[in-house]
């Protein structure tokens, strides 16, 4: 039965294809292979980078600070009831964003402070 399918494929593929599938299949795993290890040798490298930005703009955040300016209060208000929960964002007294969640199964959205326009997110990536 074996010697059927080689006669078989023989018909098929030429001589010189035929023996060069086992080459290809090789390559194809090392290929494969390489490229997954460098995808994640390149995500490895890419958060490595972002905490190291984010430790060098701390110090430098800090020193930008001149002793005698007085920095903007910050406050975060949520208030809810049966119906939904709304957070509000507020620096130095004026209002920045404002959120509201239904409590049905309606999506949250944005209300603009100085419009009261509101807009949802379409597709929350």
């Amino acid at each position: 039965v074996s010697q059927r399918v080689i006669h078989i494929h023989a018909r098929i593929l030429p001589a010189s294809s035929a023996a060069l599938c086992p080459l290809y299949n090789g390559l194809m795993k090392i290929a494969l292979f390489l490229a997954l290890s460098m995808s994640c040798c390149g995500l490895a490298l890419a958060q490595s980078s972002v905490s190291a930005q984010a430790t060098a703009t701390q110090p430098a955040a800090a020193a930008s600070r001149a002793p005698g300016v007085i920095e903007k209060r910050t406050e975060r208000i949520q208030i809810e009831d049966s119906g939904a929960r709304i957070d509000e964002l507020r620096v130095g007294g004026e209002t920045k964003t404002i959120t509201v969640q239904p409590k049905s199964r309606l999506p949250s959205y944005q209300v603009e402070p100085t419009s009261g326009e509101r807009s949802w997110k379409i597709l929350g990536f």
